[in-house]
């Protein structure tokens, strides 16, 4: 049972920066999988970026090169540097994790309030 809480979010202007940060209320280093996601307006949630257990990292084809996905073991969080920011990355973000895949479902999934990114032209 994990309580998950991120922080970071703000207004941007394109082309600028921000460090996201998921919170996490007990250890994560046993976390099979933590993911970003984030939903706009009139989208749907999609997936931004993975982090393994294993340190494996994935991204999405749209941040893919300007997000950077980073976990923290020790401290229990995981970041999401996101740079070269762009109005489409305007969106409410999710810290999640999930865990002891069987049969092809989480045992687990956790999901944070999320943290509201806006970045204007």
């Amino acid at each position: 049972q994990v309580q998950l809480v991120e922080s970071g979010g703000g207004l941007v202007q394109a082309g600028g920066s921000l460090r996201l940060s998921c919170a996490a209320s007990g250890s994560i280093s046993t976390i099979n999988v933590m993911n970003w996601y984030r939903r706009a307006p009139g989208k749907q949630r999609e997936l931004v970026a993975t982090i393994t257990s294993g340190a494996s990292m994935n991204y999405a084809d749209s941040v893919k090169g300007r997000f950077t996905i980073s976990r923290d073991n020790a401290k229990n969080t995981m970041d999401l540097q996101m740079n070269s920011l762009k109005p489409e990355d305007t969106a409410v973000y999710y810290c999640n994790a999930r865990g002891n895949f069987r049969f092809g479902r989480p045992q687990y999934d956790y999901w944070g309030q999320g943290t509201q990114v806006t970045v204007s032209s």
